[in-house]
């Protein structure tokens, strides 16, 4: 399993956010260098985004989700097109990083 992993759930319809594109980014001095990429698979998931034997270096992430993109496929209008989740990282351990959103809102906390 990745280090980093998350999940997305759609509150406002029930269920897991399929077809999200996800980005991780790393803070560099004062820039975010985009170092990995992937998609929220049926379940909302992303358990790939970096190799399994991969550990990232301590420092401040994030995961930027195209929510805007995902509600536009529905039809749905969304205040939000991006949600984006700053962390910081201080050891090799496991981080789970679940979303929740809705077209007017989303929230998350670190996970197991």
């Amino acid at each position: 399993m990745s280090q980093i992993t998350t999940h997305v759930l759609d509150t406002s319809a029930g269920r897991p956010a399929a077809g999200i594109k996800a980005g991780l980014f790393f803070l560099e001095n004062t820039l975010w260098k985009m170092i990995a990429e992937g998609i929220t698979n049926n379940d909302g998931r992303i358990s790939d985004l970096l190799n399994e034997k991969e550990s990232l270096q301590p420092g401040i992430y994030k995961l930027k989700f195209e929510t805007g993109e995902f509600f536009s496929k529905s039809g749905t209008d969304t205040f939000y097109p991006y949600a984006e989740i700053t962390f910081n990282i201080t050891d090799t351990g496991h981080y789970h990083i679940p979303l929740l959103i809705s077209p007017f809102g989303y929230t998350t906390y670190r996970g197991s």
